[in-house]
């Protein structure tokens, strides 16, 4: 467990114009009209938990419920879909195949967007990607590739087929001469982002998971191009196995990591940042924290007492907090003090059942009829 403030930080100047063409409140508005308008939208949840905020001795504590987006139980439901929704009506009826490298969430994402779009659909998955995962996948009509290694070993050999094949690649983290894309993805979370400052007002801290740096750099470049200086303090937490992103903080460079990455939290199971999200996170980002697996189910086992389900990688920004808040020194780097209003993104469900029953004891949609009216 540790926690790295930030060095390079930039609390002066407003969100950069060199910025803009990565992410913007603009291209946020457009994804939003378009998200908006599929069938079964709806703004999820925001759980005001007040019960942890009185443990942890901030004044305010929200989860955004990320499990209920469109059915696929994940934010990747905004990011995914979304890009290939662009992507089949600039094909204007051409026949498209679709694919990509997914720890489980992003890849259904994909999927169900294709079989939405009438395109076929590819995705690949590493060794560790549980069979529950793949086969949730499969539902969706698009064809499963396992492949031996790491997360960054599928999205390598994802990227090759497709070069091959003639197939577009939708992927959540960026490369040298492969940008447009993860920029609509990332585009698309910038939503949930929007939807939960409508629901639950200005944060002081938000704590998100980092991964690739995705879900964490729209987190940023919405708050930063919104509110400049003062927008609220963003800490990137992701798993010790795979801290790529806080490794790179470290090093102030990009940072690859190498191994099986083999972590609970399988959708943050990451070994290499994606340059796009690294241009925002590396000025924006207040702090960057690795925690480890042993914190998860507590996490998960604490929100389902008050009847809400938070997924193995959907808690990492609320084990952070907890350990933050533990923590004097931390709490003071962070100026986490009893005035804090804290959000977090609960950026999946019950994704695996099987492993969210064995980790919690109860399986999640008895959790979520637990809950009180």
């Amino acid at each position: 467990m540790r926690l790295f403030a930030n060095p390079r930080l930039d609390r002066t100047n407003a969100y950069p114009a060199a910025l803009k063409p990565i992410l913007s409140l603009a291209a946020e508005a457009a994804a939003r009209r378009e998200i908006a308008s599929w069938p079964g939208y709806a703004p999820t949840p925001l759980r005001a938990l007040d019960w942890l905020a009185r443990e942890l001795g901030v004044a305010g504590v929200d989860f955004k419920e990320e499990q209920h987006r469109f059915g696929l139980r994940s934010f990747k439901a905004l990011g995914g879909a979304y890009a290939v929704k662009k992507l089949a009506r600039a094909a204007n009826g051409a026949k498209l195949t679709v694919c990509c490298a997914t720890d489980g969430n992003h890849g259904r994402s994909v999927a169900w967007g294709a079989r939405e779009a009438g395109c076929a659909c590819v995705i690949y998955v590493h060794e560790h990607v549980s069979e529950a995962r793949a086969e949730a996948i499969r539902a969706y009509g698009a064809e499963v590739r396992r492949v031996a290694g790491n997360y960054d070993d599928s999205v390598r050999k994802a990227a090759a087929d497709a070069a091959a094949a003639g197939w577009t690649v939708v992927s959540d983290t960026s490369w040298e001469g492969y940008t447009e894309i993860p920029k609509d993805v990332m585009q698309g979370y910038g939503v949930m982002v929007a939807e939960a400052l409508e629901q639950g007002g200005v944060p002081t801290h938000v704590f998100v998971q980092g991964g690739v740096g995705g879900i964490a750099a729209a987190t940023v470049a919405h708050l930063w191009e919104r509110f400049g200086p003062q927008r609220p303090r963003v800490v990137v937490v992701e798993p010790d196995k795979a801290d790529c992103l806080t490794r790179s903080a470290e090093a102030g460079r990009i940072t690859q990591l190498t191994g099986d990455l083999d972590t609970i939290m399988a959708g943050l199971s990451c070994g290499e940042p994606s340059p796009l999200a690294w241009a925002i996170l590396d000025p924006g980002a207040d702090a960057f924290m690795a925690i480890g697996d042993d914190t998860i189910a507590p996490a998960m086992r604490a929100l389902a007492d008050h009847g809400v389900v938070g997924g193995e990688s959907g808690v990492a920004g609320m084990a952070g907090l907890v350990a933050v808040a533990k923590d004097p020194a931390m709490r003071t780097t962070l100026r986490l003090d009893a005035g804090a209003r804290v959000l977090l993104f609960g950026t999946e469900g019950g994704t695996d059942p099987a492993l969210y029953e064995q980790l919690v004891g109860r399986d999640a949609e008895a959790v979520s009829r637990s809950r009180s009216p």
